[in-house]
């Protein structure tokens, strides 16, 4: 209970829960990073991938909704400590005006980015929300693709056959056709809605501004939560700052190659 108490009651346990919760979500980006990679490898490859995930069932559940738990606590803690730190905060007034070095040129990019991580934050998640509704949720009315070949597009109808049957049918490859596909017994063709729904050059481009915005988050919070669990010290500073910029900038990559390969032909 005490230790309860002062996770929840206190700045530096609150710091602690940005890190630890920060650190959860990192790993979650990261490998959701490296299951969308899958498209570069052809249909079967990503719909298998989709498939082996949908198979853990009862698993896959539980992992969603500890994700929920943990981005439900990093979003609580930011907004406590956020008000915490307004209350704390007083107004200096220098006599002086203090030369911007370069010490002092990072203080005020770092405190600036801090400030400011609340707001990034808040937009991810109406992002996260938007993807969830686009691409799980499969809302017709937010995919941006009117009509295909003279047909209405639903996701929720997009399967493919999942074992072999011959020369025509190939595994994870074949779609079915519309309306006989159901989840549970053939598998989600989630090539073919993934390369339709980036076909849209405006959801292609909302996509990537929002993931320029989660990287730069991301390179931010990683330096934080170093420093709050005392690994970021003056010794491995500059290394933990190379680490949040490469890995932001790894993931940036990673992330956008998808919908601009396939808005550029690269992947159809």
């Amino acid at each position: 209970m005490w230790l309860v108490r002062n996770l929840f009651n206190t700045s530096l346990g609150l710091k602690y829960l940005m890190a630890l919760t920060g650190a959860g979500l990192f790993g979650f980006v990261l490998m959701h990073m490296l299951g969308n990679l899958t498209i570069f490898a052809g249909p079967a490859a990503i719909n298998q991938y989709a498939a082996k995930l949908h198979s853990l069932g009862p698993i896959l559940w539980v992992t969603r909704l500890g994700l929920l738990v943990i981005a439900a606590i990093h979003i609580w803690s930011a907004f406590k400590l956020s008000s915490e730190n307004k209350k704390a905060r007083k107004v200096h007034y220098e006599g002086t005006v203090k030369p911007v070095d370069t010490d002092r040129k990072n203080e005020i990019v770092s405190r600036y980015a801090s400030r400011t991580m609340i707001y990034s934050g808040m937009i991810i998640a109406m992002f996260a929300f938007y993807h969830l509704a686009h691409y799980t949720w499969k809302v017709p009315q937010i995919n941006g693709v009117e009509q295909i070949n003279g047909n209405d597009v639903d996701f929720e109808e997009f399967f493919v056959y999942e074992e072999d049957a011959g020369e025509k049918q190939v595994a994870f490859v074949t779609p079915m056709p519309k309306g006989e596909g159901k989840e549970g017994e053939n598998a989600v063709d989630v090539y073919r809605m993934v390369t339709t729904g980036f076909s849209v050059w405006w959801v292609s481009v909302f996509y990537v501004i929002a993931v320029g915005l989660l990287c730069v988050h991301l390179s931010h919070g990683l330096n934080a939560m170093f420093q709050s669990l005392g690994i970021k010290t003056r010794t491995t500073e500059k290394l933990i700052s190379r680490f949040a910029c490469t890995a932001a900038w790894l993931l940036f990559i990673g992330y956008t190659s998808v919908p601009l390969g396939i808005l550029f032909g690269f992947v159809k």
